[in-house]
């Protein structure tokens, strides 16, 4: 698989920033009750849409492989805050599938691909996350 890169920028005196990967854009922000503007996702939304959407894709990819028509993908993920340091916990999703297929392959497409799925693999096996680089920038005004 190919190395991925996203950027997120600030927009100047706002939390409010877009995140992109190549051309394609997504609109980031605090909600307003956090000081934010409110108009984007949070973080912790993007982590929850990053699982539902890797499950979704990898659905349709493991479906084509086994020669299985797919007509729509439902995929509903949900977690609680908490900790010290604060993260995700009791992440849990839910998924539909719908198909002309015989059930049973349906439930062993959405079985198999659970085991398959980069995301939620990655957050189940630990992927470390490391800072590589900090720097600050002062008295520099941005246009």
């Amino acid at each position: 698989m190919p190395h991925t890169t996203v950027e997120i920028r600030t927009l100047s005196g706002s939390s409010l920033a877009i995140g992109s990967a190549g051309p394609r854009t997504v609109t980031i922000d605090r909600s307003k009750e956090a000081n934010g503007v409110g108009l984007g996702f949070n973080g912790g939304e993007l982590l929850l849409l990053a699982i539902g959407g890797c499950y979704s894709n990898d659905i349709f990819r493991e479906a084509e492989k086994r020669g299985l028509a797919v007509r729509n993908v439902e995929v509903t993920v949900e977690a609680d805050w908490g900790g010290d340091p604060v993260r995700a916990q009791n992440v849990l999703f839910s998924v539909k599938i719908h198909s002309d297929a015989p059930e049973r392959q349906i439930l062993d497409l959405i079985h198999h691909t659970d085991r398959v799925a980069e995301i939620p693999n990655s957050l189940r096996f630990g992927t470390e996350v490391k800072l590589l680089e900090a720097r600050a920038i002062t008295g520099e005004k941005t246009g």
